[in-house]
């Protein structure tokens, strides 16, 4: 990383928070090598923003306005003519800080897919339909902004011309499967008021057609099947998190008939 240090690097980091103590400096320590790093946190209730700033004096608070607002009130935030979205649950790899130096000097490319690898109940998962998982996270400033349109699992609305890079950006989304369910909960809510808000509805086959769909396309066409017990685990749970989101679809629906 010393070479890194030789240049000077143009990329602002953005990272929204909340509660993220156990995650966000592992995160941290991966940007040391940034010029900027711009922490949006949500009212954390617990030591995220002290350790924050023992990296950066560049931590806002401000009130939670759904995933894609805030990215992009983090966005007009930033200083660097590139910006690199990384979630706390995440960090960067040394030959991925190198590589991402690198390519913001290539010309005629305004963003870039990174290939990340997401660990689950202590594996990398290899298949699954999780890796090769490539995320568009690096992007010019001028020329990228989040999709307010997506409640969760938001992107990025690009102007211009993509390219993708070959090294890793490693991702611990769960401390375990108290927080995978805590976030499914929240994540499928999401998704169903998403759908709602598009006028999709629920119907038979997603009940009783689709979540098997899945967990085969998952288990046996994504070769979830090679990542052991922890892979059967992960394609079982994307079915639950499949049905979960439906059902409360549905629910909206039929509780509105109620009232």
């Amino acid at each position: 990383m010393s070479n890194l240090n030789k240049k000077k690097c143009r990329i602002s980091a953005l990272i929204i928070t909340k509660n993220e103590e156990k995650n966000i400096e592992r995160c941290l320590q991966s940007l040391g090598w940034l010029d900027e790093i711009i922490i949006l946190d949500s009212q954390s209730e617990d030591k995220t923003v002290e350790i924050a700033r023992g990296y950066t004096d560049k931590v806002f608070s401000v009130q939670w306005q759904g995933f894609a607002k805030t990215k992009n009130m983090g966005i007009e935030k930033t200083s660097g003519e590139w910006i690199l979205w990384i979630d706390a649950d995440e960090e960067v790899s040394s030959s991925l800080a190198e590589e991402m130096h690198n390519a913001i000097n290539r010309d005629g490319v305004n963003g870039f897919y990174i290939l990340r690898q997401s660990q689950f109940l202590g594996r990398w998962i290899k298949h699954c339909g999780w890796y090769p998982d490539y995320v568009l996270r690096l992007f010019r400033k001028d020329e990228g902004r989040f999709d307010e349109s997506k409640r969760v699992h938001e992107s990025i609305i690009l102007n211009g011309k993509s390219a993708y890079l070959k090294n890793i950006l490693f991702h611990r989304p769960y401390l375990g499967l108290k927080d995978y369910f805590n976030k499914v909960n929240r994540y499928t809510s999401l998704s169903a008021d998403e759908m709602w808000d598009k006028n999709k509805r629920a119907k038979w086959y997603h009940f009783f057609v689709y979540p098997f769909i899945v967990f085969f396309k998952k288990y046996i066409f994504k070769l979830g099947i090679l990542d052991g017990l922890e892979g059967f685990i992960l394609c079982v749970l994307n079915v639950f998190y499949v049905f979960s989101k439906y059902t409360k679809l549905w629910w909206k629906e039929n509780e509105t008939d109620r009232n």
